[in-house]
């Protein structure tokens, strides 16, 4: 790779040992991927805490030698300055405030604040979510990042322009310190252009419609890049956020372009650029409902776990939760989990909504989710969630049985005990 002077001088170690061992590992994977070379990043998200037991081995040696290992590839334990770059933390395994909710062992609970004390000194921001967007980290047109999170990466890139590709623990640990990450992928022009194309044949309106279009976007384009035109109403970038959790779920889709509503392309030939479509999909009333029947994982219409917010739920989701459960009570053998990051759970608060979802029977949880923490209230057989994503993952992760539908439909289980969905 063509390095410019000042990344042969951090290679060189100008910058210390960590800086150098970061352009180092930088330097080898760019290699690997054919980069011609590096580009400047000032925006890094990853995973730099500590939350899980393979850790802790690790952690015994101190923080420092935690990020070497797992951040940097590094077989030397090295001293880790201040971040080079703007970085934050995104989605832990343990929730700070409701870890005994969760069942989390209290010695991994300060594992992980051990190691946000180490990272939040080194300029880490600990926003604690897979949704960054949401408080405080939003990239803006074509900036180049370095961002980890699957869902997260596909609204940087295709729902607010920013360009990243999905990266790992290590080259974001070696991006943060250096400011640099290969310039290759999504982070080329020509890269970025779509090359299947998606005709929406039936009405795309609600969270659950979006949900569905995602998962049906992911099974048919897998790791391309698709164009959707059609029946799309109402785009807005909640929907847009439920929309690429469930593509990039059922697919490995990191881009897409909507004309007209997402920033790099007006209309489709834009979106297609130099590029042209090399399939062509028709997303209409069956394929809709062959998509719901295919993310219902479960036989028994008992159920004892709902799970809302996956990603992390936006502060306007909050607040139709508590309207939807306002001077109600869950059905006593059911639990209600609603996720969303720490910043917009205090605005929930002072909203009222934390204290309606409570008064209901509800918990509203932080920093993590189930398919991240692994961790569900003891004994739950039957979820249901309005979440694509989770009902993806979480049945093979937790072994229990999935349901998948609207928030409407969740709710009324919760009150009920009993599922009954939306079709």
């Amino acid at each position: 790779m063509q390095l410019t002077d000042t990344e042969k001088a951090m290679r060189d170690g100008e910058g210390g040992e960590a800086v150098a061992a970061a352009m180092d590992l930088l330097i080898r994977y760019g290699n690997a991927l054919g980069a011609e070379r590096l580009v400047e990043t000032d925006n890094v998200a990853g995973a730099f805490n500590a939350s899980t037991p393979s850790v802790r081995k690790i952690a015994e040696n101190g923080m420092a030698e935690v990020f070497s290992k797992l951040n940097l590839d590094s077989d030397k334990t090295v001293e880790i300055p201040q971040m080079a770059a703007r970085t934050c933390q995104l989605i832990t395994g343990i929730d700070d405030q409701n870890w005994a909710l969760q069942g989390a062992d209290p010695q991994m609970v300060q594992m992980q604040r051990d190691s946000e004390a180490f990272v939040g000194k080194r300029g880490v921001n600990l926003m604690a979510t897979c949704t960054p967007y949401q408080v405080g980290n939003v990239p803006t047109f074509g900036e180049h990042c370095a961002w980890m999170e699957s869902s997260a990466v596909i609204y940087c890139n295709g729902a607010l322009g920013g360009r990243t590709n999905v990266e790992g623990k290590e080259s974001t640990g070696a991006a943060a310190l250096t400011g640099r990450i290969p310039y290759w992928g999504y982070h080329l022009t020509e890269n970025r252009y779509g090359n299947r194309h998606i005709r929406v044949d039936v009405p795309v309106r609600s969270m659950l419609d979006w949900g569905l279009l995602g998962y049906f976007t992911g099974e048919m384009v897998e790791e391309n890049i698709p164009v959707l035109e059609g029946d799309l109403a109402g785009v807005d970038l909640v929907k847009l956020k439920h929309f690429g959790a469930a593509a990039a779920s059922s697919g490995g889709v990191e881009m897409y372009h909507i004309p007209g509503h997402t920033p790099e392309a007006r209309i489709a030939d834009e979106a297609f650029g130099t590029s042209r479509a090399e399939d062509f999909h028709v997303y209409d009333a069956a394929a809709r409902k062959k998509m719901y029947d295919t993310l219902q994982s479960a036989e028994d219409r008992k159920v004892d776990f709902i799970m809302l917010g996956c990603p992390h739920n936006s502060i306007e989701q909050v607040g139709r939760i508590a309207h939807l459960l306002d001077g109600k009570r869950l059905h006593p053998d059911v639990a209600l989990w609603v996720h969303t990051p720490r910043a917009i759970r205090t605005v929930a608060e002072r909203s009222g909504y934390v204290a309606r979802i409570e008064a209901a029977g509800g918990k509203v949880m932080s920093d993590t989710c189930p398919a991240i923490s692994r961790r569900l209230p003891e004994g739950v057989r039957v979820i249901a969630t309005d979440s694509a994503k989770q009902a993806h993952y979480l049945p093979a992760i937790a072994k229990v049985q999935g349901w998948f539908g609207s928030l409407e439909a969740c709710i009324e289980a919760g009150l009920t005990g009993t599922w009954k969905g939306d079709f």
